[in-house]
């Protein structure tokens, strides 16, 4: 397992102009998409003009509800809290300010900070530390309830229960608001395209799968979505705008709850984590909407709700979903793998070097209730050392680990990485200490292909372009040689969910790698292995502590394989530390015996 691996040199790899291309075929897309759009009101009654319009706006704020739902996995039903909040601040300033270019910069300006700010607020109460998803929906459910009380609570402010209404907007005619809000779906729905297809994009996707892996790869989660969140609801407050000025009235339905209901019903319908297919549902189904309460007034809800039914029970993918099927067909493309990056070795920072301590552990205790779990845990570990930590189940094994990578965990003692008490610490700042933490069933991200998994596990030290997907994967050479032992090297396109038990135990680790910690914990890495991959995953071991300088924490139950990596040992029983010791001495200790013995019979 040497460093001779074949590596592709960077200059050798033409990711640029493979990346312009295809932003070059997007952008032509767009111009084409838009140019059409925009030519379309000539065509069209005024009616359909009319409808159009106020169905693009919608579909912008629809875009927002899948990139939150669809993609990140938060179901919300506040996105018309945003909306409305940017309506009515833009109407309320052109109301009460008058209509004039300043005005009319202000009112844009509002419509913009108001519902971000809200966004910030909503955020923070959604995604504090320990929330959970079901807290989330309930806020955004709460959230359209306070604002519409607000608007009814305003009075002339806000026109209460009537709305306002009457007040001079921008100069453009029906044919211009339609062209102005079709420019922007365009737009929105080419950035959310980019975005999502970029590596940054990929972030929704591993907070979705896998939000506490996100947190063991240094990234903040909470920051992240609560970011989302504010940039999302400024994108609501702008089709909020739009619409405030091309319908020259808001409502305090624009708002509600029920118009929020209707925003997630129509990105299921069209198809969510599409982008495509949230603006099927709003434009198909608001203006199929608005033909047929025309035509038959009592019985068009009826006819949407079936339609709804059908949907769901035959497309459960949506409307989008058909189309990528019929797309999938037509072109007889293969759905599984993609086209796999290069891999390209960073230079190595870490090395033998001087020894040096890297965790002390001091009187640590820890109890759930009246069950003490730890008690008076006492050792340290320095680099360059692998220690197992062994002991029967229920000796406190796991909760150590985490006490040693989360330092908001409640214990008692200290607990010292690099000289630092992580006491309050998240995970992801204890991973910014040097910290990389494997868990016993391994924490990957099943959606995104193995390449991506990697990727994002770099992206707390190296930022992922928001727009753009590279060609390469720059990866510690520590984590190449991981993935060139387990064969992961020619699997890089693969889903990481049609991985086998030892690969995707081999992909969590190289992740891990792939951080470049100092300290590297491990709970059970070798459970369900063949003895092969046992054999493997021991040498891997072996050269990242001995060779590399890695300091290593690895529990383990097999005393045949803990022999044969560890350079120390330390036994846990019933809670407490009883044995700190080398490897023979303690594997041919009297006390483990007892131990083990003690707990076969047991």
């Amino acid at each position: 397992m040497g460093n001779d691996t074949m590596i592709h040199a960077e200059p050798e790899v033409a990711t640029p102009s493979r990346v312009d291309i295809r932003l070059v075929v997007l952008a032509a897309v767009a111009i084409v998409a838009g140019a059409a759009l925009c030519l379309a009101p000539y065509f069209v009654d005024r009616f359909t003009v009319n409808v159009l319009t106020r169905s693009m706006i919608y579909a912008i704020l629809a875009i927002t509800v899948d990139l939150l739902w669809g993609f990140t996995g938060i179901l919300t039903f506040g996105q018309a809290a945003f909306f409305g909040a940017g309506a009515y601040a833009a109407a309320m300033t052109l109301v009460h300010l008058g209509t004039t270019p300043q005005t009319l910069l202000l009112a844009f300006s509002l419509a913009l900070v108001v519902p971000m700010l809200l966004g910030l607020i909503v955020g923070w109460l959604s995604f504090y530390h320990g929330s959970t998803p079901l807290y989330a929906s309930v806020i955004s459910l709460v959230v359209p309830i306070v604002v519409t009380q607000l608007v009814f609570s305003g009075g002339q402010w806000t026109g209460s229960s009537s709305g306002l209404v009457g007040y001079t907007t921008l100069p453009l005619d029906g044919r211009g608001y339609f062209q102005f809000a079709a420019v922007s779906l365009v737009i929105v729905a080419t950035a959310a395209w980019m975005f999502v297809r970029s590596d940054a994009g990929k972030l929704l996707v591993a907070l979705r799968d896998n939000e506490a892996r996100c947190a063991y790869l240094g990234l903040n989660a909470r920051r992240l979505k609560i970011g989302l969140t504010i940039v999302l609801a400024g994108v609501a407050g702008f089709a909020g705008f739009i619409y405030a000025n091309a319908s020259a009235v808001v409502a305090p339905e624009n708002t509600g709850f029920v118009f929020g209901t209707e925003m997630v019903i129509w990105v299921a319908l069209g198809g969510r984590g599409t982008i495509l297919g949230p603006i099927l549902g709003a434009v198909g189904i608001d203006y199929l909407g608005a033909t047929l309460s025309g035509d038959l007034p009592f019985v068009w809800q009826l006819i949407l709700g079936t339609l709804f039914v059908v949907v769901i029970i035959v497309l459960p993918g949506g409307l989008a979903g058909l189309a990528r099927w019929l797309w999938a067909s037509a072109t007889k493309r293969a759905a599984g793998r993609v086209r796999a990056p290069a891999l390209v070795a960073l230079p190595a920072n870490a090395g033998a070097g001087a020894r040096r301590e890297l965790l002390r552990v001091s009187g640590l205790g820890k109890a759930y209730g009246s069950l003490r779990v730890l008690d008076g845990i006492n050792f340290a570990v320095s680099s360059g050392e692998l220690v197992s930590l062994v002991g029967p189940n229920g000796a406190g094994k796991t909760t150590l680990m985490r006490c040693l990578s989360d330092g908001s965990e409640g214990y008692s003692g200290k607990v010292e990485i690099a000289g630092k008490d992580i006491d309050g610490y998240t995970p992801d700042r204890v991973v910014a200490l040097g910290v990389g933490r494997k868990f016993q069933i391994a924490s990957i991200f099943e959606s995104l292909t193995v390449a991506e998994c990697l990727r994002l596990a770099r992206a707390s030290l190296s930022r992922p372009s928001p727009v753009r997907s590279v060609d390469t994967l720059e990866l510690p050479v520590a984590a190449i040689d991981i993935l060139r032992l387990t064969g992961l090297d020619k699997e890089l396109g693969t889903p990481a969910r049609l991985l086998s038990h030892g690969q995707k135990q081999a992909l969590e680790l190289s992740m891990i790698v792939s951080l470049e910690p100092r300290l590297i914990l491990l709970d059970e890495p070798t459970a369900g292995l063949t003895k092969s991959e046992r054999s493997t995953i021991g040498a891997v071991l072996r050269k990242l502590t001995s060779e590399l300088g890695y300091g290593a924490i690895l529990v383990e139950h097999d005393l045949d394989f803990v022999r044969e990596i560890s350079s120390r040992i330390v036994v846990l029983h019933q809670g407490k530390l009883v044995l700190d010791g080398g490897v023979d001495e303690v594997v041919n200790s009297e006390i483990v015996r007892t131990i083990y013995s003690g707990a076969t019979h047991a």
